[in-house]
């Protein structure tokens, strides 16, 4: 192998068409999921923002709920006495009576 050999630049073109060409035989969904795949492992500054996009929506669904959202309906046994309470507090909020 000589030095020259060694310099010679890449034809990205052709590796380009190469992939393009193994890649338009296959499926549909499957050419989404490597778009994608190869689209998250090329990030550098976007991984550390998706974890802090996780981190972020688990505090709010799972941290939040269980200490702001407490259930109200735990206390009724049946389906019935929870229809019941459901129905009675969504027309005391609709029309709250005067004291």
């Amino acid at each position: 192998m000589s030095i020259k050999a060694l310099f010679l630049p890449i034809n990205y073109f052709s590796l380009f068409r190469l992939k393009w060409n193994i890649m338009r035989k296959r499926n549909v969904f499957v050419r989404i999921y490597y778009f994608y795949l190869e689209g998250f492992r090329s990030m550098t500054l976007g991984k550390t923002l998706w974890a802090i996009i996780l981190i972020k929506l688990f505090v709010l669904f799972i941290i939040l709920k269980i200490f702001f959202f407490p259930n109200f309906l735990k206390k009724y046994e049946t389906k019935e006495e929870k229809q019941e309470y459901v129905g009675n507090e969504l027309i005391n909020r609709a029309m709250p009576q005067n004291k």
